[in-house]
C-alpha cells in the first residue's frame, strides 16, 4: 500500500498540473522547480494562500473577546482550513524540489533537534543547529 503522505504529494503535484493548465498559467508546473524565478514567485503565492487560510482558520475561533456571548468555534470548519492550508504547505514543498521521503527524513532530523532544545532549557534562539538537517 502506497505511503499515505506519498499519495498526499503525488495527489497534490497532479491537481496543481491540471489547475495551472485549466487556468492558461504558460507554464508547466514541473518546471517551477527548476527556474529560482518561478521558484521565488509561487513560494510567494502558496505563502500567501496559507496566510489567507490562517486568517480563515482563525475567524472560525472566538478570538474577539467583546464577542464573548457568541461562541463562533466552528470545529468543523477549522478542520477543512487546516487541509486547506496542507494543500499549500505540501505545493510549496514540492516548488522546493521537497518530495514526501524529504519531509519525513527532515521532520524526524528537526523533531530530535526541537526535543534536544527543550531538554537543554532552550533560551536563545540559535538557528546552527538547523544546518544540520539535509
Amino acid at each position: 500500500m502506497k505511503d499515505l503522505l506519498t499519495e498526499i504529494f503525488d495527489m497534490q503535484a497532479d491537481l496543481n498540473r491540471y489547475t495551472l493548465e485549466q487556468n492558461d498559467q504558460g507554464i508547466a508546473y514541473d518546471d517551477i522547480p527548476k527556474d529560482r524565478a518561478l521558484q521565488n514567485q509561487w513560494i510567494r503565492n502558496y505563502s500567501l494562500a496559507m496566510t489567507q487560510e490562517i486568517s480563515e482558520m482563525i475567524d472560525s475561533t472566538n478570538w474577539k473577546w467583546w464577542r464573548t456571548k457568541v461562541d463562533l468555534f466552528d470545529e468543523q470548519n477549522l478542520k477543512v482550513e487546516l487541509v486547506d492550508i496542507l494543500h499549500f504547505w505540501v505545493s510549496a514543498c514540492q516548488v522546493m524540489g521537497l518530495s514526501a521521503e524529504d519531509v519525513h527524513r527532515m521532520y524526524m532530523q528537526k523533531n530530535a533537534i526541537n526535543r534536544k532544545r527543550q531538554d537543554s532549557g532552550y533560551i536563545e534562539k540559535d538557528e546552527s543547529d538547523n544546518r544540520s538537517i539535509k
